[in-house]
């Protein structure tokens, strides 16, 4: 009964951290995944010797507790070595965009505060892609992807025939909230993507994304 009652508190636990991932510093993110299997691993007695005689469910929880203990301890290691991907947490040692941007040409974001300013812009658009990103001045993870997403040579390239636009939602106005229920959003940070025909593509990027990542997320959206 005790260990269906801590594998169900971990669960709760692993579920909140995943609902609040949108709206915290990915180094938080990554840093709670790592707390949350390092500590279960050590409830599986994930170093700690078997008897014998030991049944196969222990032993499955062992061997899962030790899966655990290695994934959280290079979730650890990835965030104090500048990685920002839950699910690459090695990847700040092999990309050498991971610590800071490498230009000061910045992409250019057109802003929109409204509906009609955006389907505006869309229209407008003539025939190019349109990526719309949602911003917030107290949204951590918004900065994150501009210091480190936005700012790398290979998405700049990729984004360079795209049209770029921002909706500021810091004001958390009627016509901010109004943007965000169109597309089903709680808040940022959000990535919206248009077609040609200005029609939405079936495609969202939720919460803080590695260059690398991101860059696989564009040619989900956007093909080449």
């Amino acid at each position: 009964m005790l260990s269906v009652q801590r594998f169900f508190g971990v669960t709760l636990l692993a579920v909140a951290i995943y609902m609040i991932s949108p709206i915290i510093p990915s180094v938080i993110h990554m840093g709670l995944w790592a707390a949350l299997l390092i500590v279960s691993a050590m409830y599986l007695k994930a170093l700690g010797p078997l008897p014998d005689n030991a049944s196969g469910f222990r032993r499955f929880g062992k061997g899962f507790g030790v899966i655990a203990l290695v994934y959280g301890l290079a979730l650890l290691i990835g965030v104090l070595s500048g990685g920002r991907d839950v699910l690459q947490p090695l990847d700040g040692f092999g990309s050498k965009y991971a610590s800071e941007p490498t230009s000061s040409n910045e992409l250019q974001f057109e802003k929109v505060a409204s509906l009609a300013e955006l389907d505006s812009q869309i229209k407008s658009a003539e025939g190019r892609y349109v990526m719309l990103d949602f911003w917030a001045d107290w949204c951590v993870s918004c900065h994150e992807m501009e210091r480190f997403t936005f700012a790398d040579e290979r998405v700049k390239t990729r984004l360079k025939d795209v049209v770029l636009l921002k909706a500021d939602v810091t004001a958390n106005n009627s016509e901010d909230q109004a943007l965000l229920r169109r597309f089903g959003l709680f808040g940022p940070p959000g990535i919206i993507f248009f077609d040609q025909e200005g029609l939405e593509i079936d495609f969202q990027v939720i919460g803080f994304q590695s260059a690398k990542k991101f860059i696989r997320s564009l040619d989900s959206a956007i093909p080449l």
